[in-house]
C-alpha cells in the first residue's frame, strides 16, 4: 500500500537530478539535533557528539576516516555547535488548487514537490513537517527526521481533497504560533487570496526570524490565458459560470494578472521573503534542480 502511494508522489528520475544538490539555510537557524547546518549559537568549545552517514554534499573533510577503515563505511563527525534545519512545507488545498488535469493539476504537482523536497531534505539528516489547508488547517504532519516521515506524507496527501475556499492569512496566522523556534517555511499556493491580509500574516511570521518561502504554483493556462473560441469559464472557488470569447478578453486578463504578480512580488521583496513561480507545464526535475542550484548559488555569493 506505501510503496504504491509513494511512487505516485516520487520519482526515480526527479531524485537523481537533485541528488547532488543540497538545500540550506540562508540564515542562522536553531535547533535540537546535531547536522550540518552552521547554528545561531556559538561558544569556544565544540563538542562531539556522534556521527552520521555521509551523504552528496557533505564537506569530505568531516569524513571519520577511522571508521571507514575499521567498518568500510562513510560517516561524518558532528559536533554540539551544529544543529539541523527544520523545514515546515505548508501547502494550499483550496478548490483553486484543483485546476489541471493529470500532472499538471496544481494540488498534484504541488504534492509531488512537496514529497521529493521533503525526501531529499530527511536524507540530509534533518526534519520536515506537512501542513495542509484551505479555509482552516485540515492537516499537520508533526516534524521528524525518519524516512518514514516520506510515507506519513503521502498518505496525508492522498487523503488531500480541494474542495473548498481559501482562508491563507487566518491559517498562517494560526501556523504561525506552531513555530516557536528560527525554521523554514515553505508555503505552497497560487496565492489567489487577499494580498493585504496575506502581508500581515508574513510580518507576523518574519517577526520571529522565519525564513519564508512562496513557491507560486500555477498552471500554464492561468500564465499565458492561451484559450480559443467559444469557452465556458466555471469558478472553482465562487459558483460563477461564464461563456465568452478568449480572443476578446486575453489583453485584459493577462494586464490584470500582471499587475497582481507584481504586486505579490512587491510584498516579497518587502518582507524578505524568497518567491518562485512555477509552470506546472514545466518538468519538475528541472523546476527543481534549477531552483537548488540557483539557491545554493545565491548562499556562496553571500
Amino acid at each position: 500500500m506505501a510503496s504504491s502511494i509513494l511512487s505516485r508522489y516520487l520519482d526515480p528520475e526527479v531524485l537523481a537530478r537533485i541528488a547532488r544538490q543540497r538545500f540550506e539555510p540562508h540564515g542562522l537557524i536553531l535547533g535540537n539535533l546535531a547536522g550540518s547546518h552552521r547554528s545561531a549559537l556559538s561558544g569556544f568549545a565544540v563538542e562531539f557528539v556522534g556521527h552520521r552517514e555521509y551523504v552528496l554534499g557533505d564537506d569530505p573533510k568531516y569524513i571519520d576516516w577511522r571508521v571507514y577503515f575499521n567498518r568500510g563505511r562513510y560517516v561524518v563527525k558532528q559536533y554540539a555547535m551544529e544543529t539541523n534545519l527544520v523545514c515546515h512545507f505548508i501547502l494550499d488545498s483550496s478548490a483553486s488548487m484543483r485546476y489541471g488535469e493529470g500532472e499538471q493539476q496544481k494540488l498534484q504537482y504541488a504534492a509531488r514537490a512537496v514529497v521529493t523536497l521533503g525526501y531529499a531534505i530527511l536524507r540530509q539528516g534533518d526534519k520536515v513537517s506537512l501542513s495542509t489547508f484551505d479555509d482552516e488547517i485540515r492537516g499537520f504532519v508533526p516534524p521528524s527526521h525518519s524516512l518514514a516521515q516520506v510515507v506519513r506524507m503521502t498518505e496525508h496527501l492522498d487523503m488531500t481533497e480541494a474542495t473548498r475556499k481559501t482562508r491563507m492569512a487566518e491559517c498562517l496566522y494560526e501556523l504561525a504560533g506552531r513555530f516557536h523556534r528560527r525554521e523554514i517555511l515553505i508555503v505552497l499556493s497560487d496565492f489567489f487570496t487577499d494580498l493585504g491580509e496575506l502581508e500581515k500574516a508574513v510580518q507576523q511570521i518574519r517577526a520571529h526570524r522565519h525564513e519564508v518561502i512562496f513557491l507560486q504554483i500555477l498552471h500554464h493556462d492561468e500564465i499565458a490565458f492561451e484559450f480559443n473560441g467559444p469557452t465556458k469559464f466555471v469558478g472553482l472557488e465562487q459558483p460563477d459560470e461564464l461563456i465568452t470569447r478568449p480572443e476578446e478578453l486575453r489583453r485584459h486578463y493577462l494586464r490584470a494578472f500582471e499587475q497582481f504578480q507584481g504586486r505579490l512580488v512587491d510584498l516579497c521583496q518587502r518582507n524578505r521573503v524568497e518567491h518562485v513561480l512555477v509552470d506546472t507545464s514545466r518538468n519538475l526535475a528541472d523546476v527543481l534542480a534549477d531552483y537548488l542550484h540557483f539557491r545554493n548559488r545565491i548562499r556562496r555569493l553571500r
